[in-house]
């Protein structure tokens, strides 16, 4: 009676490659999740600078997704996945190095072109490291061993979130407040305001300036690493690649569900601190909420959420899981919305155990049953993370309706402008759901 022989996950002899290739899902999980706060951070360094104007953060830092993911996939399918990470990596590295002469500067504009800068590396790394997980073993556990790879993500963003927080955002003596819970900042001195300034920017520029130096160590070790060649086939002709993905509703409105997504994803994480801080309002210091902590709760939410819908994805179509997720994140979302203080939080929070299963499954989804044109379909889904660029600056606009505060007007006459902000999640969500609902109609 034969046995059948299990195939590893990962061979012996790819297993190094493998180890410092997954490291790559943890950088650009810091580098996300590091800079979420930022918006928040910048606004309370520098003052003058409008809640639309802070949320240009985003814009800077996801618009390079955009840019630069079709070039990165072109790049790729001329030379090879180790070229493109090396490339990725040195972009990377310089973009973080940036942040030390827009600290010295004290040029907010300068800031937004170091995150660019960072995030046209992350488009080479996430373009190349995802196809590149894929092809190290055998293609029957390929599956399996890019879900294993893309579990560093998450680990990723959570030691940004944790440097943000303790590094950054707790040291920043701009939002220092007296005993009677008034900024301190405010009865300084024009030379003291300057020199609290110079500090804050200081703080904020020191974690990307040591995660730079860390990227170049990375980059050194996969220079010296032999990445094994992946199989090579016949290509399609690019005219031809992209003739045929236009041509398939499917993965068009793939590219938009995940662009969708994406914003709300991002208008999630990154406006939970306005929305604390709103809630904070009025409270002693000794009461008030730090929602980098809430931020964390909803990133273990995320991974557990990840791991749920995998499960059930094992009995149930992925599109139906998909649907499902959506509306129970429409739900939570409009919790945000429409409940007060901790219990609208909550729902806050809520959001990101529906949004777990989202990117991969519109990913999967989109790219269901391609051929060759799946490299170019792949970089349109990274493209279409540019979504996190254009949502928050829309959502940082509805906070300033009634001027630099989160509640200077009241929808219907109760709902704060930060929370009716969520606005703009929820109807991103309401397409995801919309998308999972038509292909799952599609599949029965």
């Amino acid at each position: 009676m034969s046995q059948s022989i299990k195939k590893p996950i990962v061979s012996k002899e790819l297993l190094f490659p493998f180890i410092i290739i997954t490291s790559l899902f943890a950088l650009w999980g810091i580098a996300n999740d590091l800079t979420n706060p930022m918006v928040s951070a910048f606004k309370k360094v520098m003052p003058e600078l409008s809640n639309m104007q802070a949320s240009l953060v985003q814009f800077a830092f996801y618009f390079g997704y955009f840019f630069m993911a079709l070039p990165a996939a072109l790049f790729i399918r001329k030379f090879s996945y180790k070229s493109g990470i090396i490339l990725g990596l040195c972009l990377y590295a310089i973009g973080a190095f940036l942040f030390y002469p827009a600290a010295a500067f004290q040029e907010f504009n300068y800031f937004l072109v170091s995150l660019w800068v960072i995030t046209c590396g992350l488009a080479f790394l996430e373009t190349t490291s995802n196809p590149l997980i894929l092809a190290l073993g055998d293609s029957e556990t390929a599956t399996q061993r890019l879900n294993l790879a893309q579990a560093f993500n998450p680990v990723g963003s959570l030691m940004g979130m944790i440097v943000a927080q303790q590094f950054v955002i707790s040291a920043l003596r701009s939002d220092d407040k007296d005993e009677t819970g008034a900024l301190v900042y405010d009865t300084l001195s024009e030379t003291a305001k300057a020199a609290v300034r110079e500090n804050d920017l200081g703080v904020i520029s020191v974690p990307y300036i040591i995660l730079g130096l860390v990227v170049l160590v990375i980059m050194v070790i996969i220079f010296a690493t032999k990445i094994p060649k992946t199989e090579e086939k016949d290509k399609m002709e690019l005219g031809a690649s992209f003739k045929k993905l236009f041509a398939n509703k499917n993965y068009v409105e793939g590219v938009v569900a995940q662009s969708f997504y994406v914003g709300a994803q991002i208008m999630c994480w990154t406006f939970i601190f306005q929305y604390v801080d709103n809630i904070n309002t009025g409270l002693s210091e000794s009461e008030t909420l730090t929602a980098t902590w809430y931020n964390v709760a909803a990133m273990i939410i995320f991974l557990s959420g990840r791991w749920i819908g995998t499960a059930l994805m094992r009995t149930m179509n992925p599109s139906r899981v998909l649907m499902m997720f959506g509306v129970g994140g429409v739900i939570c979302c409009s919790g945000a919305i429409l409940l007060p203080g901790t219990i609208g939080l909550y729902s806050l929070v809520g959001v990101s155990m529906f949004m777990s299963i989202m990117f991969p499954t519109i990913y999967g989804i989109a790219l269901k049953d391609m051929g060759d044109e799946a490299k170019i379909g792949s970089a349109g889904l990274v493209m279409a993370i540019v979504g996190g660029a254009l949502m928050p600056v829309l959502q940082g606009s509805i906070l300033d309706w009634g001027g630099s505060g989160f509640a200077d007007v009241k929808i219907l006459g109760y709902i704060p402008e930060v929370n009716f902000s969520f606005v703009l999640p929820l109807i991103c969500l309401m397409v995801v759901t919309l998308y999972g609902y038509r292909t799952y109609k599609k599949s029965i």
